[in-house]
């Protein structure tokens, strides 16, 4: 068996709308689908082992990159209308998917233009720049608080 790619990320947030402000207006993501489905009609809806507790129902937004030569998985974005959402986001150091990462052009420029849209960095500035003065990633939260990477890709060999 030999898996051919990642299709999708999923992420469970408490204000749909507020991740879609982030993701899609902020981010530049285009929303492709965005209906609420009755959980009845969802496979393993019923069981412990998929959801902490049972739903009526769920809201999901389906956002992509809109670049067709660079085919990237989608990101899902699930809520569910009328119920609160428990956990708490994660740390770099502790089990599990701990964040997202994008790749943009000029990461500096980048973080420069998500301050003044009001996007909270994890950390300052100061913490992601080098001794010559160059940012190569930063670290922001979603409205979740769940971490969010920028950088300028690999680094060259």
């Amino acid at each position: 068996m030999k898996a051919r790619g990642v299709s999708h990320i999923a992420i469970c947030v408490a204000d749909l709308d507020k991740s879609l402000e982030f993701y899609r207006d902020i981010l530049g993501l285009t929303v492709k689908l965005h209906t609420t489905q009755e959980m009845e009609r969802r496979p393993g809806a019923e069981s412990a082992e998929m959801y902490q507790c049972p739903r009526k129902a769920r809201t999901v937004a389906n956002i992509y990159f809109d670049d067709p030569a660079s085919p990237q998985p989608f990101l899902v974005l699930t809520s569910h209308p009328g119920d609160e959402v428990g956990g708490e986001p994660i740390k770099l150091d502790q089990k599990g998917i701990s964040h997202l990462s994008f790749e943009v052009e000029n990461v500096k420029a980048h973080a420069e233009e998500l301050i003044a849209k009001g996007v909270p960095l994890a950390g300052t500035m100061e913490d992601f720049t080098s001794a010559s003065g160059n940012v190569r990633t930063i670290f922001v939260y979603d409205p979740d608080g769940i971490l969010v990477q920028f950088d300028e890709g690999p680094p060259a060999n």
